[in-house]
């Protein structure tokens, strides 16, 4: 919301040189979430050795990618930079689609975080909880760019100030529901929690992979993308490290 709400401040669209940097830091950021917070502790949660023990990092981590690459092919979307929509035909605005996208690709985030607080409230020898906030700082850290890479575009595209920043609050509104439902079910999910923490890693895995670090190299300034990268990746690292 805070991030969205950039759309007040900033007459102008975000330059591009600065649009490169932040989706670059967003990307670096769910990677090391993604191994650090998730698929380390999904294999040592196990309790197994050798083989056996990412079993459940495999299956978890490629079901999550197809969890996304499923909801990419029946949900109507329109990438911020993208001309063309994806998935099934519909007759929403490109507004609505675009919020779409975007929430779609915030829905592994705050899935993330739930997953890892449940596991922190029951195996806080494996991800403690202090590794669970070190994840949750982390995605809210990126999310604030990410919020004003979402409504600066929507007001570029003739939306009012209000609407596009409503439209960047409500995209991210699905991470801190999907969060909370997560971990409601935390009793029901604990006997397979090293495959959700993986499928977690998965699915955000996807999102970096499949549109991010695309959205860096397209075009100029591709290297502000990549060093925007390499902070955040950095940031998670640090992050997890000294608070895990």
């Amino acid at each position: 919301m805070l991030g969205a709400a950039c759309v007040f401040l900033i007459r102008r669209g975000m330059p591009q040189r600065l649009q490169k940097l932040l989706t670059g830091f967003a990307a670096g950021v769910m990677v090391a979430a993604s191994v650090w917070s998730l698929l380390v502790p999904s294999i040592e949660m196990t309790g197994k050795e050798g083989f056996m023990s990412v079993v459940p990092a495999i299956v978890g981590f490629l079901v999550g990618i197809l969890f996304l690459l499923f909801l990419d092919e029946i949900v109507p979307h329109q990438h911020i930079d993208s001309k063309e929509s994806e998935g099934p035909k519909s007759h929403m605005s490109r507004t609505a689609k675009m919020v779409f996208a975007v929430t779609l690709h915030n829905l592994p985030e705050g899935m993330a975080v739930g997953v890892a607080l449940a596991a922190a409230l029951d195996h806080s020898s494996y991800l403690p909880m202090a590794g669970a906030v070190a994840l949750s700082l982390g995605i809210a850290i990126q999310n604030f760019p990410e919020g004003a890479i979402v409504s600066m575009p929507l007001r570029a595209a003739g939306n009012s100030k209000w609407r596009s920043f409503l439209m960047g609050t409500l995209s991210g509104a699905v991470e801190p529901v999907g969060a909370i439902i997560t971990i409601l079910l935390a009793s029901v999910i604990l006997p397979v929690l090293p495959y959700l923490l993986s499928f977690a890693a998965g699915a955000m895995m996807y999102v970096v992979v499949e549109e991010l670090i695309p959205e860096t190299q397209e075009g100029k300034h591709s290297n502000l993308g990549t060093v925007g990268f390499a902070i955040g990746f950095l940031l998670m690292m640090v992050l997890d490290v000294l608070l895990g």
